[in-house]
């Protein structure tokens, strides 16, 4: 099967998958003492969501994908959901109404649509089907605008070239991104080269640009660069590990915590 499965996780396997990814690596017989089963049964799992793209498979216990690989969508919407939601909520409540927004790919970014569905008067450009649809309520009177290109099957991301000349049409208040990784010097990386064209456009054309990263993307390994820390107004985050403080203190930039 792919990676493009929408298959469900289960409780065990989704908490088998944070471990995995705030670890790293995790052996079999560590991931079976934790959440006291069997190997056999863990190894049934590993294996399952090796195939389906949600983690690697080594002799011995599961790691996170390499550089090169994402995660599959429908883990990543379950990954870290509650720390999504208090970062969601920590952006909201900085956006004002009657503001102008790009937001782009990523689960993240969708949890602060979520959140920002009780504003007034908002205007929104966006190059992710999900966040249009959250977004697009008949209870709202937010205006949401799509723009054009390739649709990616996967996340319902739209990008391509003309994807990019829609977002430099714009100039708006705000520009919320999310990121798949940020090295300890502050550079910050994705996987797919179209999607980081469309946010490099989001950055250029932003007054005020905020950054939505979970802790988990903190020394994370992506392909292709996007930009830098110093490019962001504010970063949101639950946690920032001690390695990360020295870059983040030197940039000058705000970094909220969401509580």
């Amino acid at each position: 099967m792919s990676a493009d499965s929408d298959a469900p996780l289960n409780g065990r396997q989704q908490a088998l998958l944070n471990r995995v990814a705030r670890d790293g690596f995790a052996t079999i017989d560590d991931l079976a003492t934790q959440f006291q089963v069997t190997p056999q049964t863990i190894r049934r799992d590993v294996n399952w969501m090796a195939d389906m793209n949600f983690l690697r498979r080594y002799h011995g216990g599961a790691s996170v994908l390499t550089s090169s690989e994402n995660t599959a969508y429908a883990a990543r919407q379950e990954m870290f959901l509650n720390e999504k939601r208090r970062i969601a909520k920590c952006v909201a409540a900085d956006i004002p109404d009657h503001a102008t927004l790009f937001i782009n790919l990523g689960t993240t970014t969708e949890e602060v649509a979520r959140a920002l569905r009780q504003h007034a008067g908002l205007r929104v450009i966006t190059n992710n089907l999900n966040v249009a649809n959250i977004m697009a309520d008949e209870s709202s009177d937010t205006q949401v605008m799509v723009a054009g290109g390739a649709v990616r099957a996967r996340d319902k991301g739209v990008v391509g070239e003309q994807a990019v000349d829609f977002i430099r049409m714009f100039k708006v208040d705000f520009g919320i991104i999310g990121i798949s990784g940020i090295e300890a010097d502050g550079t910050l990386r994705d996987f797919d080269i179209a999607e980081v064209r469309v946010a490099q456009a989001i950055l250029e054309q932003s007054r005020t640009v905020f950054l939505v990263a979970d802790h988990s993307k903190f020394g994370r390994a992506a392909l292709v660069r996007l930009g830098h820390l110093s490019q962001i107004d504010a970063l949101y985050t639950d946690q920032t590990p001690p390695w990360m403080r020295e870059t983040l203190e030197a940039l000058p930039m705000g970094v909220r915590v969401a509580s």
